[in-house]
């Protein structure tokens, strides 16, 4: 096994990693500290529970090609988690937010340090699987 696959496998368990811990956080949050999620939160779960089962099964079968899509859906929940913390962070955001339904997006289950909330823990999550997808995607293109 060369060094390129072997890093190309760290990165895929990493994103993998990355994603088991999000869903779980996330149940978490829902079902044992009984919050109940927002519209936005529910749209991030909807991209976050696939890439569980997809870069598990990606990182058993050694499924490199995975990585572009992944690198695309992350994006998009990247997208999503971004407004949905300035929802929450930004005045202005805040002050135009549409109601969303029963939980208002604009609403803070947790405030660690002043800024870490479950839209910022998700978008870390989808960054690292996007910057695990990129680095992936970049070593086999370039192959």
């Amino acid at each position: 096994m060369n060094e390129r696959q072997k890093r190309d496998e760290n990165l895929l368990f990493i994103a993998w990693g990355a994603s088991i811990i999000a869903m779980f956080g996330s149940l978490y949050f829902s079902e044992i500290r009984q919050y109940e999620p927002c519209v936005l939160c529910w749209y991030q779960r909807i991209l976050m529970y696939p890439f569980a089962i997809i870069l598990g099964i990606a990182t058993v079968k050694k499924d490199f090609a995975i990585a572009f899509y992944t690198m695309i859906l992350s994006g998009i929940g990247i997208i999503i988690s971004t407004y949905h913390y300035s929802l929450q962070k930004l005045s202005f955001f805040a002050e135009a937010a549409p109601a969303c339904g029963r939980v208002p997006c604009t609403g803070q289950y947790i405030n660690w340090l002043g800024f870490i909330t479950i839209p910022f823990l998700a978008l870390t999550a989808f960054i690292i699987i996007f910057i695990c997808s990129l680095l992936i995607w970049k070593n086999r293109k370039g192959k």
